[in-house]
């Protein structure tokens, strides 16, 4: 009985073992359905479906309705054929109708509208009802209010509303003409896309591309690929970027470039107004002077094509490359204005304003701005200017520079003006005045004037350049002979025979003059050291000349006495 009890209870066990099972996986079966329901609606959801047509197609009219053997699934109609899906309607001249498949071939003075804003023409048609699919052929032409789309091969998607060609279109509205190899136009949007030898022109300019979107109600062309653009003198370059058509105006990225008679505005993001002439570049702007053969680089530039104005900021150059060695020019602004534009008269400034640095290879100066005019080409240095020539250097409190084809020619310091030859680490020629003329050829300076309470300490060499001596003078007029860039000759007016000391007998403090000052520790080094601006030491400071109160001979007679 025990053994049968417990099988009795194993076996029950077994059934409410299995019944729990199918129980679960019933429960199982039950949660997997909705989750895979779901599952199958987020797939149809997310699957890109065309929507089947309301309605077949319907033929409305036709003159003559007949059967043709070669056709056995169409009907022939002939005369006035009117077909209708949905709201469009489809005209032509005779037609093979396909009743089973809901599609037809329409033939000869082909016309489809949809609504009142949509106008589709040509001399062949197919229409598959299904995929609301319209296959237009043979001097094929689209209307959508002001734009007019022409071709010869041209398929229509209802769906998508979309119509593309792909054997050459030509897309017309108010103010261009788009012509491509292949295209598409979509009437809701007004947004096209052009590809393969893509020409856009209007009566202001002419756009050139392989690649292009415009928009026909905003009249904007995106610029996807390389593209040109062209208008009177002006050339823009770009592979990305928008352009109104209207307004003229451009937003170009990726180092687009803009040109306009030999001088070309490039920058990592650009701005250009076709109307106002101006264009503005920033980061790695580059502007380039190809005809005068200069350039202008910085972080920001702005050109006005029809004043001839340019203007650099942030870390701005300005680079001469008329020479076989170029001239670096470095100040916190740049700025270039041209004068009596059209005129005989005509001319151009460079003004660099604060902290002015330039380097070349044979000439190096600072100051706190200058100006460069093509008037006279004289490039004047403001504000405790400085000019080096190899082991030559001039200060003074303003310095003028007249250059000829970019190399100097003279240069004039007035008042202060102080020349220093170093000879080695310890010797300097020193000459001093109220004002100084230096002369330079090849690039060498081979005399200098000094004029006004001149003072002098120089060493005489003999012929193998051994120093003789140190000399010490004053006079009224110096004329100071170089050769090689050594001391040839001086003359003194009045004739000044000075001191000479003996190398060895050299009073302490004689060797310098009381404005000598070496200023190696201010030098541009090289082109990148322009941007590292140092100033003069306390010490080093020019006095400024102050006129004091003048006494008079007979200043008594002058004074009132008092009573």
């Amino acid at each position: 009985m025990q053994g049968k009890y417990n099988r009795k209870n194993n076996k029950s066990g077994h059934r409410i073992l299995g019944l729990s099972v199918l129980c679960l996986f019933g429960f199982c079966l039950s949660v997997q359905r909705p989750v895979l329901m779901a599952q199958q609606t987020v797939q149809q959801q997310t699957t890109p479906k065309k929507q089947q047509p309301k309605s077949k197609v319907y033929l409305l009219h036709s003159d003559l309705l007949r059967k043709d053997s070669r056709h056995p699934d169409a009907q022939v109609v002939v005369g006035n054929v009117v077909f209708r899906h949905d709201s469009v309607y489809m005209y032509c001249d005779s037609a093979y109708y396909y009743d089973q498949i809901s599609s037809f071939e329409a033939f000869s003075n082909v016309k489809m509208n949809q609504g009142d804003t949509l106008f589709l023409y040509g001399d062949r048609l197919y229409y598959d009802g299904y995929t609301q699919i319209a296959e237009v052929r043979m001097n094929v032409r689209m209307e959508n209010r002001n734009t007019t789309l022409l071709t010869d091969s041209l398929n229509y998607d209802r769906v998508y509303n979309l119509g593309y060609f792909f054997d050459g279109g030509t897309l017309m509205d108010e103010q261009n003409v788009l012509t491509s190899e292949w295209g598409q136009y979509s009437p809701a949007t007004k947004q096209s896309v052009f590809n393969y030898n893509v020409k856009l022109e209007n009566p202001q300019f002419t756009l050139t591309s392989d690649t292009l979107q415009y928009n026909t109600e905003s009249k904007v062309a995106d610029i996807v690929g390389p593209s040109d653009i062209w208008s009177d003198n002006n050339h823009i370059y770009s592979e990305l970027g928008t352009y109104n058509t209207v307004t003229g105006k451009a937003h170009l990225l990726n180092r687009s470039i803009l040109t306009n008679d030999g001088k070309q505005l490039t920058g990592d993001t650009l701005y250009y107004d076709r109307d106002a002439g101006t264009g503005e570049a920033f980061h790695n702007m580059v502007m380039t002077d190809t005809i005068n053969k200069n350039m202008m680089t910085g972080e920001y530039g702005f050109y006005n094509e029809r004043t001839k104005y340019a203007f650099a900021t942030d870390r701005a150059v300005g680079i001469d490359y008329s020479q076989g060695d170029s001239l670096f020019l470095h100040a916190d602004t740049l700025m270039m204005k041209t004068f009596h534009l059209e005129t005989d008269s005509m001319f151009r400034e460079l003004r660099a304003y604060h902290k002015v640095r330039f380097y070349r290879t044979d000439l190096q100066g600072v100051a706190d701005s200058l100006v460069f005019s093509t008037k006279d080409s004289c490039l004047t240095m403001y504000k405790d200017p400085i000019l080096w020539n190899q082991n030559q250097q001039l200060v003074g409190e303003k310095i003028c520079i007249y250059m000829n084809d970019s190399t100097i020619d003279w240069a004039h310091i007035i008042n202060q003006a102080l020349s220093v030859e170093q000879l080695d680490s310890l010797l300097y020629n020193q000459v001093s005045g109220k004002e100084m003329k230096a002369y330079f050829r090849n690039r060498q300076m081979h005399k200098t004037e000094v004029i006004g309470s001149v003072r002098v300490v120089y060493y005489p060499m003999d012929s193998d350049s051994t120093l003789i001596g140190m000399n010490v003078s004053e006079t009224s007029k110096l004329d100071i002979y170089l050769q090689n860039q050594k001391l040839e000759k001086m003359v003194m007016s009045p004739k000044s025979n000075g001191t000479l000391y003996p190398m060895n007998q050299i009073p302490p403090g004689t060797d310098r003059l009381e404005n000598f000052v070496w200023f190696d520790y201010i030098r541009p080094l090289n082109k990148e050291d322009i941007f590292n601006w140092r100033t003069k030491k306390v010490e080093d400071q020019l006095k400024k000349n102050v006129r004091g109160p003048v006494t008079l001979p007979n200043q008594h007679l002058f004074e009132k006495k008092e009573e």
